[in-house]
Order: C-alpha cells, then structure tokens, then sequence
C-alpha cells in the first residue's frame, strides 16, 4: 500500500453510528454499555426527581384564577352561547332562527320612526 492512500484511508470519515439513544438515570444508576456502535447519551438527574412530572410539563400558572368573580365568569359562558339561543336570529344552533322576525320588526319600526 502506498503511503499516499494509507493516508487517504486514515484521514477518510468513518462510518455513523447505527443508533444513538438518550436516557435520563437517576441518583446513582449506571449508565447502559453501547453496543455495536451504538451513541448512549446519559443525563444525570437527582433520586428526588425519579417519580415526578418533568418540569416542561408541569402546570406553573392556573388558567382559572380563585379571584374571578362568578359574575365575571358567567357573563363569559352567557356571551359565548348568545348567538346559539333562541330569539337571536342564527343559523347556528336549534332556535336561533327565531329571532329573526324579531328583529326585521324592529328595523322595520325604527325606520318608519326616522322617516324614511
């Protein structure tokens, strides 16, 4: 072999790795052997943290204060259900159409109140 392409050879990338697994141990676990060109990665966390939620899906902040009053909170449910009522003139919802007389009376009677 020449020395010229025994350096190409030394000096060419070598192959991927045919896996690469990540794993968390806890407290003082060992971590797994890598077998056949496997990549382990291992992240080291505390025993206490062993059984919990980890902390990107822990809930930090309720969507729901204590201090909304209930008056506050049903006026949002009383909004979002206005236009499926009855009587509000809708094609959304099973009486919605109701209203819809209700409410071309209406602009019927203020119209011929403005004199148009």
């Amino acid at each position: 072999m020449t020395p010229v392409l025994a350096l190409l050879l030394a000096a060419a990338p070598q192959p991927f790795p045919q896996r690469t697994v990540a794993t968390e141990v806890y407290g003082a676990e060992s971590c797994p052997k890598a077998e056949d060109g496997t990549i382990v990665v291992c992240a080291r966390r505390p025993e206490s943290e062993r059984y919990r939620i980890p902390k990107a899906l822990r809930q930090t902040k309720r969507t729901d204060a204590p201090s909304t009053s209930w008056a506050s909170r049903w006026a949002s449910v009383e909004n979002a259900g206005r236009y499926t009522m009855p009587n509000s003139c809708s094609v959304v919802g099973t009486g919605g159409q109701t209203g819809c007389t209700q409410m071309m009376l209406r602009q019927w009677f203020l119209e011929r109140q403005s004199g148009r």
